[in-house]
């Protein structure tokens, strides 16, 4: 059946007007994003499909290439887009960050959205000003944190070339719900800040981003 064919006050795009967005079910709210289904599929039908394979945050998960293949080109755009007005959204609600970086919380929100549903480990590396204003961030490392995969000659490079004045290093942990520093997590900390100061840029912090919350790694006590 085509969305057309439905009576019109039956159609999520009246009942929405109507009744509230309350009042629609996940399929019909995730039809009025996709606005059009394909031949033999109306939107609401594909957008049953998918929920039956996914829930909202594995949807959220997926790459453009996968949703393709389950609501085309056009869908999967709209799709992608909703997820980040989502994460613009969360941003404002939370203050937004501050260009100038005053805090863990800064840092933390920052980056949570990009972090928090990753499977595995990211390694940042946050580059400041010398009023701690943020001037970038940098990808150092993917996969399983050690000290082989974060060399100081990455971490530094973008600092040394951008002119940045300090750093702060960040990473999250794929385990939902830990952000307890690992004894790689501090070994790697100390050693960044040992190279730091002989390149005289100095690593400020480092932050270990979770789900819902932080950690950070006092630089001053590592051992």
């Amino acid at each position: 059946m085509r969305i057309k064919d439905i009576p019109w006050w039956n159609r999520p795009s009246n009942r929405i007007k109507k009744k509230g967005e309350d009042k629609l079910n996940p399929a019909e709210l995730l039809s009025l994003i996709l606005w059009s289904g394909k031949k033999g599929e109306n939107a609401i039908d594909m957008s049953n499909r998918l929920l039956k394979k996914s829930s909202f945050s594995k949807i959220s998960e997926m790459s453009l290439t996968q949703l393709e293949k389950e609501v085309g080109k056009i869908g999967a755009v709209r799709i992608k887009a909703m997820y980040e007005i989502f994460k613009l959204t969360n941003w404002v609600k939370r203050g937004g960050f501050k260009p100038t970086i005053e805090s863990a919380k800064d840092v933390y929100n920052y980056f949570v959205d990009e972090l928090k549903d990753k499977k595995k480990e990211y390694f940042y590396a946050l580059l400041l000003d010398s009023k701690n204003r943020i001037i970038k961030h940098e990808l150092i490392s993917m996969g399983t944190l050690n000290a082989s995969l974060v060399h100081p000659r990455e971490v530094f490079k973008e600092a040394i070339k951008n002119s940045a004045n300090a750093i702060i290093l960040v990473h999250n942990h794929a385990s939902k719900g830990k952000v307890e520093a690992s004894v790689e997590d501090l070994e790697i900390t100390k050693k960044l800040s040992e190279v730091g100061e002989l390149v005289e840029i100095k690593v400020l912090d480092h932050i270990i981003i979770g789900e819902d919350s932080w950690e950070r790694i006092d630089i001053k006590n590592i051992d």
